[in-house]
């Protein structure tokens, strides 16, 4: 028996709920966002310093629900800067984010990340996958200052897509790597609920799609 699909709307993108409620797991792949806009519902911010981000929808005959990706293109070298697409809709403290996203261009950095429990562009949980240093860390950061707190190291090729998946219960954090669990931490710098975002780092020009969001 086939699954019943229930299509909607969030943010200038497609939703598929699947078979949980709608309001409890979004996916979006941006197919329904023109070329060059920024999604509704999406506003942009820069944690650190260097010049303006540069989000927008393009398109990407390999993106794996394509054609349309979300891309960061700006290509600034500051080291320490990071651009962010923040998503209006859900805010929740327990979450579990999971998007596909590819390693583009990068000369300082070639990396993809998600944050969530965001209160704002200085205050959140990040974690990332690194094409040139073939690894993925989690971050906290707190007042502007990126902390690591765990990490491991694995293949994260350039120009594939992978996949990245985030879950956070209380103090416990755990993350997903190409559908695998990869390592887990526990930490409490963040218990309130906050938003979720899409993240790059210095001059990484990255791609993402297929971005499930559920509240838990």
């Amino acid at each position: 028996m086939t699954k019943r699909r229930d299509v909607l709307s969030l943010g200038g993108a497609t939703v598929i709920a699947g078979t949980a409620r709608a309001d409890d797991a979004r996916r979006i792949d941006f197919e329904s966002t023109p070329a060059g806009a920024l999604p509704a519902g999406v506003t942009t911010a820069l944690t650190g310093g260097g010049g303006l981000v540069k989000w927008a929808i393009v398109e990407d005959a390999s993106a794996p629900a394509g054609p349309k990706v979300l891309a960061q293109t700006s290509a600034d070298r500051t080291d320490y800067r990071f651009p962010l697409a923040i998503f209006a809709e859900p805010s929740a403290a327990d979450i579990n984010v999971m998007v596909k996203f590819k390693a583009v261009e990068g000369e300082v950095d070639r990396a993809g990340g998600i944050a969530v429990r965001l209160t704002d562009k200085d205050n959140y949980y990040v974690v990332r996958a690194n094409a040139l240093e073939n690894n993925v860390r989690l971050y906290k950061v707190v007042a502007g200052k990126r902390i690591q707190f765990a990490g491991a190291n694995t293949k994260v090729a350039s120009g594939t897509w992978h996949q990245l998946g985030l879950e956070v219960r209380g103090s416990r954090v755990e993350v997903f790597f190409n559908g695998k669990s990869l390592f887990s931490a526990s930490d409490g710098t963040f218990a309130a609920a906050g938003r979720v975002a899409l993240w790059t780092k210095a001059d990484s020009v990255t791609h993402f799609d297929d971005l499930i969001i559920k509240p838990l």
